[in-house]
């Protein structure tokens, strides 16, 4: 008796050690224990589905007809109907207004603004772009992207280099504050020059920042660790979306089906085939920011159709079924596709897109990643032929040409020949303020050059979704 009472504090000490053992996840490929330093340290994240990013809404993808829906009163014959399918992704759910992209200049001046002035310069909108040799414009370059007053409107003289410029500082600013929100690092509102948070770099090991306090790290041979991509803190980049996700976006065909069943094609991004709204508080109204007819851009007076006499504030209107804000209307918006007459005919079944260069980090000859730039971005190069060589899936880096002009004498989409169209001409989808209603289908398309700039055209950002294809709040979630 007296020999079990002794034991029974044993038994229970080792109950604790076998217990807590068991707390561990293990793999199911080796048996070792996952985020166990005793054994190696090698971590595994529980994850539960990827954080919905400031301003965006969540794209379920799917498959639909993209292209012309509408008859080609243009006769472009560039959009010819097939079926693709997009996977699911992000899109911002307003154009990006003049406010946001003042808060992007505003930031640029204050970290290089010193020492590097043209770079704020170089991301300004071309407020020039108003003017019109026979109308009188002059208060809308003054005004329009400084006054409070449109301080909400679509922001516009942007082209498209700038608009992927801004794409790349959100995701910067957006995974700065996630980190300082986790608590990894501190506000560092004196960050100047290469001394700013780039995610690439601080991946890449070349950006330390204010740290607050850094993660555990269960490796035996380290105390503390950065962030890491596995670790699902780190949001995948804002860019532009691509032709085929914003005509997907735009169409919203989740609030026309039943089950897989299309009930009723539809023209706009909103139901039926009508411009007007058919309600009867609101009956007649347009339901869209466009142009109705020569002369005409908002109505009259007493009984304004659509309020807005150029664009309106990003957020009017009725969003579409994705309960995004202007598809139709307001301003055209730039996309990451490089533009083909024939690009319906030549682009995959999934994930559309025609653009693709592909990079890789720039290294030193010991293979370490080359130190980052003046502006705290990790440099990249194009890949080589020679890396490229013992692949199946492509064979050098520039691929807008591809299936379509890869021979030296092909001159049809050559830059610097007499055609408009070259690897420059980017897609430009959706109608504006200045269109007609035709310009409003999503299947609609036009080009302009990457360095062009209008009154007209403005852009929203798109994010890859990753993992599982709907949210953990949707019924269909499997």
């Amino acid at each position: 008796m007296k020999f079990k009472n002794h034991l029974l504090p044993v038994l229970a000490i080792g109950m604790m050690i076998f217990s807590a053992c068991n707390n561990y996840e293990k793999s199911g490929a080796t048996g070792w224990n996952y985020n166990d330093e005793r054994n190696g340290g090698f971590e595994s994240v529980p994850y539960t589905e990827q954080e919905t990013g400031p301003g965006l809404i969540l794209i379920e993808g799917g498959t639909f007809v993209m292209g012309r829906t509408e008859q080609d009163v243009i006769q472009d014959w560039d959009n010819v109907p097939r079926r693709a399918t997009v996977a699911s992704f992000y899109m911002d759910e307003t154009e990006v207004s003049n406010e946001y992209y003042r808060e992007y200049v505003y930031w640029l001046e204050r970290v290089f603004g010193t020492d590097y002035p043209e770079v704020a310069r170089k991301a300004l909108p071309d407020t020039l772009v108003w003017r019109d040799r026979l109308a009188f414009n002059e208060p809308y370059v003054e005004l329009y992207y400084r006054h409070p007053a449109y301080k909400d409107y679509p922001v516009v003289g942007v082209n498209w280099l700038q608009a992927n410029d801004y794409c790349a500082w959100r995701t910067d600013r957006v995974n700065e504050q996630i980190m300082i929100r986790e608590g990894i690092l501190r506000v560092n509102p004196a960050q100047v020059n290469e001394d700013n948070f780039n995610t690439d770099a601080y991946l890449a090991g070349q950006y330390e920042g204010l740290v607050k306090s850094p993660l555990q790290d269960l490796n035996p041979n380290n105390d503390t660790r950065k962030v890491r991509m596995e670790d699902g803190i780190l949001l995948p980049r804002y860019r532009l979306p691509t032709e085929a996700e914003w005509e997907y976006a735009a169409l919203g065909l989740i609030g026309n089906t039943v089950y897989e069943n299309v009930n009723e094609r539809k023209l706009y991004p909103w139901q039926g085939h009508s411009v007007r709204n058919p309600e009867d508080k609101f009956k007649g109204e347009m339901l869209g920011n466009f142009k109705r007819g020569r002369g005409d851009q908002m109505g009259v007076a007493g009984r304004l159709n659509d309020n807005a006499d150029i664009s309106a504030p990003v957020y009017s209107y009725v969003p579409n079924d994705y309960g995004l804000y202007n598809m139709g209307g307001n301003v055209a918006e730039w996309v990451m596709d490089v533009y083909r007459p024939l690009s319906h005919e030549d682009k995959s079944d999934f994930n559309s897109f025609r653009g693709n260069v592909f990079q890789t980090q720039q290294r030193d000859e010991e293979g370490a990643i080359a130190e980052k730039d003046s502006l705290g971005r990790v440099q990249l190069r194009d890949v080589t032929e020679e890396e490229a060589s013992s692949r199946r899936n492509y064979q050098k880096s520039d691929n807008k040409n591809y299936t379509d002009g890869d021979e030296p004498d092909y001159a049809t989409y050559v830059s610097g020949s007499s055609t408009l169209i070259d690897d420059k001409a980017r897609v430009v989808k959706g109608g504006s303020w200045k269109d007609r209603v035709y310009y409003m289908t999503p299947g609609s398309r036009r080009f302009l050059d990457e360095n062009q700039r209008t009154d007209w055209l403005g852009f929203r950002c798109a994010m890859a979704r990753v993992g599982s294809p709907v949210g953990l709040n949707s019924k269909k979630r499997k």
